[in-house]
């Protein structure tokens, strides 16, 4: 469950990503970053979610904002999933769990009956300073990458 609120210091992290990139939140120190977690590469949804940013990137980066998708997939699935879809968007592989863990969306999931843990879909964005400005705790895909640029510009 999601226990940061808007207005805490962002969790740092480091994680490797897709292209052998590595990716902290010290890295994006002066930058607004759009950290938006979602359950697995190459599933309707996440591809979904994933080409709604990469077709928004730029107009994040006018406003002086990355983005990262971050999952439990290693870096050669996002490195698939990035070439397959033709992604422009950086993902960081949360090998460990501990990512997933310290921003609170690895959590109990049920479908057809069966409890299992996995990644809750939900964006964070980030201020330059490295304090949360906005959360989308339960992120429904469809127009969500708009809502967060619209978010953006409204700052």
């Amino acid at each position: 469950m999601i226990s940061l609120q808007i207005g805490d210091k962002a969790p740092d992290f480091s994680m490797p990503g897709n292209d052998g990139k590595s990716f902290s939140l010290s890295d994006n120190k002066g930058r607004y970053l759009v950290l938006y977690f979602y359950p697995k590469d190459n599933t309707p949804g996440c591809t979904v979610e994933a080409k709604d940013f990469s077709a928004l990137k730029d107009e994040f980066s006018d406003l002086n904002c990355s983005i990262l998708g971050v999952s439990r997939d290693s870096v050669k699935k996002h490195d698939n999933f990035i070439a397959k879809q033709n992604l422009t968007i950086d993902l960081g592989a949360d090998l460990e769990g501990k990512v997933t863990e310290d921003y609170g969306v690895w959590t109990e999931k049920k479908m057809y009956g069966k409890t299992y843990m996995g990644i809750q879909r939900a964006t964070f964005l980030i201020g330059p300073d490295g304090t949360i400005i906005e959360i989308w705790p339960k992120v429904k895909v469809k127009e969500h990458a708009q809502q967060v640029l619209d978010t953006l510009k409204s700052l």
